[in-house]
């Protein structure tokens, strides 16, 4: 049951920002709008290249806007700064705009604006041709915005005939960054950089109330890296993981997953990363912790070869079978749960167990370090892995990002970093994506103890390293 790669929608961290004029950038987004229905393909959105276009005549609402929205593109903390800035220096901007209007949550504004143009609650305006809802959604200029306006501005244009399930194609990528996807937040660039709205939760359940679907695959997509489950005990109060998908999955068809493989990509994500409350929330709220994926894997399975043990037990004690592993998969379970003595007994009972292991899964030794596991790092070292190579570290895979160090630098694991270190992991090793160091990947994150422990380690560079990225 594999977690799976991370779905399209947010850009990958520390690649170039969509705006930029990034080589092949033009021809991706072309392909990816021509597989898209026909219908459909008026929703695409490029809102870096959009806002850029927009500039010369937007004026003052058009400047505010662009600024004061969460894009997933090249807007983040200093850009929403100063949108209030430009918004306190010129509260009247909202007058002129009902999407201005509508992401200040100014009611006053914005009743005057609908009492003489009805249509404008659902008219795509602005620089990024979103309707007013949205760019209330996605509004971050205003951390300490009222919670009573923002329901108050979005109630009005519900009832005036907006959209709760409005949205649009990110860069014509099928998983509709909807407004509820906005009020929701998140995404692979964590919450600092990618931070839901003020008022996220009430939000969320106004436009839920309002028709929203719960099956938001973008959303349940930008809110997986992060522990917590408040958004999914709302989503599933609505009715997540049932009905048809609403109305993109009847629009895209097949290119979104049904409700049901929404669920089960999140339990298969919860699992592979521990989120033990998550994946008791799903469980419990009728989640298939039995049938196999379409690997043949099944949960309990898929929770014992990342590495839970724990999770194995629960979903055994909700039903599941006990997971029947093949003798070089029970090498990876017990060696990831730290269980030496029973690596040793695999070993036994399988002369060469180890070397099938490795070359099956020749990174599972930066999977270990991911989840600062010292002593499964040491029983795969001594079994041979390699404490240099390279792997991912946001879903199992050998595909070669980062060295273990990396993992343990990015996790806050000084522990394990040390044990990787007398190991024989080379400090000065550079990630095969961002180039960066596993210090600079310490450093990146804010993780001040592995950061001290690498400095007298590391050369220092003569130039800055490139960030590392901001998830996964």
């Amino acid at each position: 049951m594999p977690a799976g790669d991370p779905a399209p929608g947010d850009p990958a961290p520390g690649d170039p920002a969509p705006g930029d004029s990034a080589p092949g950038e033009s021809m991706a987004d072309e392909l990816a709008i021509e597989q898209l229905p026909a219908a459909v393909r008026h929703h695409c959105r490029f809102p870096a290249r959009m806002a850029q276009a927009a500039a010369p005549g937007a004026g003052l609402p058009g400047a505010f806007l662009s600024l004061a929205c969460l894009t997933y593109e090249d807007n983040g903390p200093d850009q929403w700064r100063q949108a209030g800035e430009l918004l306190r220096e010129n509260p009247g901007l909202t007058r002129a705009s009902a999407c201005a209007a509508a992401a200040a949550a100014d009611t006053a504004a914005l009743a005057a604006i609908l009492a003489a143009d009805p249509a404008a609650a659902s008219r795509e305006d602005g620089p990024y041709r979103w309707e007013p809802l949205a760019y209330l959604a996605y509004a971050r200029h205003d951390p300490g915005i009222p919670e009573a306006s923002v329901l108050a501005a979005a109630a009005m244009l519900l009832a005036a005939g907006a959209d709760p399930n409005a949205g649009y194609l990110w860069h014509g990528l099928p998983t509709p960054f909807t407004v509820l996807t906005g009020a929701l937040g998140h995404g692979e660039g964590g919450p600092e950089l990618m931070p839901a709205h003020p008022h996220a939760l009430t939000l969320a359940r106004l436009l839920l109330e309002a028709g929203a679907d719960p099956n938001d695959s973008q959303a349940l997509y930008n809110r997986m890296f992060e522990p917590g489950t408040e958004h999914l005990e709302l989503l599933l109060e609505y009715g997540l993981g049932t009905g048809d998908g609403g109305p993109w999955r009847r629009r895209l068809g097949s290119l979104l997953g049904t409700p049901a493989d929404e669920v089960r990509g999140q339990l298969g994500w919860a699992i592979a990363h521990g989120m033990a409350d998550r994946v008791r929330l799903l469980a419990q709220h009728g989640a298939d912790i039995t049938t196999p994926g379409d690997d043949g894997v099944t949960p309990a399975q898929y929770a014992a070869v990342t590495g839970h043990p724990d999770l194995v037990s629960y979903l055994v004690s909700r039903g599941a079978a006990a997971p029947d592993l093949a003798p070089a998969d029970a090498f990876a379970a017990a060696a990831l749960a730290g269980d030496a003595e029973q690596t040793a007994a695999v070993e036994a009972a399988h002369p060469g167990i180890a070397t099938a292991a490795r070359a099956a899964r020749p990174s599972l030794i930066v999977w270990a370090a991911a989840h600062g596991r010292p002593g499964a790092v040491e029983i795969l070292a001594a079994a041979g892995w390699d404490v240099n190579v390279m792997g991912r570290t946001d879903v199992p895979s050998d595909m070669p990002w980062q060295t273990a160090l990396h993992a343990a630098a990015q996790a806050g694991a000084p522990r394990t970093a040390q044990a990787l270190l007398d190991l024989g992991a080379d400090p000065a090793a550079r990630d095969h994506r961002f180039g960066g160091t596993p210090l600079g990947w310490a450093r990146y994150f804010g993780q001040r103890e592995v950061a001290a422990l690498l400095e007298p380690l590391t050369p220092e560079p003569v130039t800055p390293e490139p960030p590392p990225p901001a998830a996964g």
